[in-house]
């Protein structure tokens, strides 16, 4: 679905999985510096939108994922996560309830295979499922406090619009995707399919605590993420990587990084011009690699800022500092 915003002057177009949204309107670094000032809106309308209803609804969300829902106060923004039998992350679910519906967000290409399996897993539970998609847009701000318009749904510093409104976007300068990857890359937040891949556990990504619940009942693959925290460790961790501004080029997502000796040791994830850092990029690497070590990240040199510390698990948290800036 592509939006209408793609035809403001100056916008161009996003490429691979953000294609259909505008990565820049012209200005990146003044789009950027909007957005951080709670200046500006970034258009996302290319996510998937997910609706719930029914009394059953907390109840069986938190039943099906892993953070403790079934207490979610109205308005109070949430994250979870579907895991497989075996911990791995499935889908990311950035959601609030109203009172009524749940309402979420997730990747764009990955609503339908979650409604599909959330149809499948209804029973006889008071519930239903909807795609939202095509009533609903997502744009995000970091403004304090915004009016909305009617019939818009607030979740945290994203916001449902009805896509009528989406060319209104909340009054707000428009900024573009890059501006807000940049800012996310910075805040050390990981986002599915970036910082992720087919083997990608809670732990490895910072997700414990954020969208994941360590005290709650049992769910899918909850074996595994009670298994590392008690007495393992996960077998890679994110990391924050300042990279060699003199290079020009950016490492692509899933370049490999490697040690100094050439070993492969992980992979990039998302990798951003900030305004105020420089190319920065998010980087999944084994927990062994020493905190200390330099990288190459798809051949660029890039010195290391610890997300997830190499002793996560075991009962060790990530620093609360830290775990802030993952919300």
């Amino acid at each position: 679905m592509s939006s209408p915003l793609l035809k403001t002057p100056g916008a161009v177009a996003a490429e691979g999985p953000d294609a259909g949204v505008a990565a820049h309107y012209g200005e990146p670094y003044a789009e950027q510096r909007a957005l951080a000032a709670g200046e500006a809106v970034v258009d996302r309308s290319n996510r998937e939108v997910v609706s719930i209803t029914g009394p059953d609804r907390l109840r069986w969300l938190n039943d099906l994922t892993s953070q403790k829902l079934d207490i979610l106060q109205p308005g109070e923004p949430a994250q979870t996560l579907f895991l497989d039998g075996q911990g791995r992350v499935e889908h990311h679910l950035t959601l609030v309830d109203d009172g009524k519906t749940v309402w979420g967000h997730v990747d764009p290409g990955a609503g339908a295979a979650l409604v599909d399996w959330l149809e499948r897993m209804r029973f006889m539970l008071r519930v239903e499922v909807a795609d939202e998609t095509a009533r609903y847009a997502v744009v995000s701000h970091m403004a304090d406090d915004l009016p909305l318009p009617e019939g818009a749904i607030a979740i945290g510093h994203d916001v449902l619009l009805p896509r009528a409104e989406l060319e209104k976007h909340l009054g707000l300068r428009l900024a573009g995707l890059w501006a807000y990857e940049a800012l996310r890359v910075a805040g050390h937040r990981p986002r599915l399919g970036f910082e992720t891949d087919h083997k990608t556990i809670p732990h490895e990504v910072g997700w414990i605590g954020p969208a994941v619940h360590l005290s709650k009942g049992c769910y899918r693959g909850q074996e595994t993420v009670a298994r590392v925290h008690n007495i393992g460790h996960p077998p890679r961790r994110l990391v924050f990587l300042h990279l060699d501004g003199s290079v020009d080029k950016l490492p692509a997502h899933g370049a490999p990084v490697s040690a100094d000796d050439g070993e492969t040791v992980g992979f990039v994830g998302t990798a951003a011009r900030h305004h105020e850092l420089g190319p920065v990029a998010l980087a999944v690497v084994k927990r062994t690699v020493p905190v200390e070590a330099t990288l190459l990240a798809d051949g660029v040199a890039a010195t290391q800022e610890v997300v997830v510390p190499p002793d996560a698990g075991r009962n060790v948290a990530v620093d609360p500092a830290l775990r802030r800036r993952l919300r």
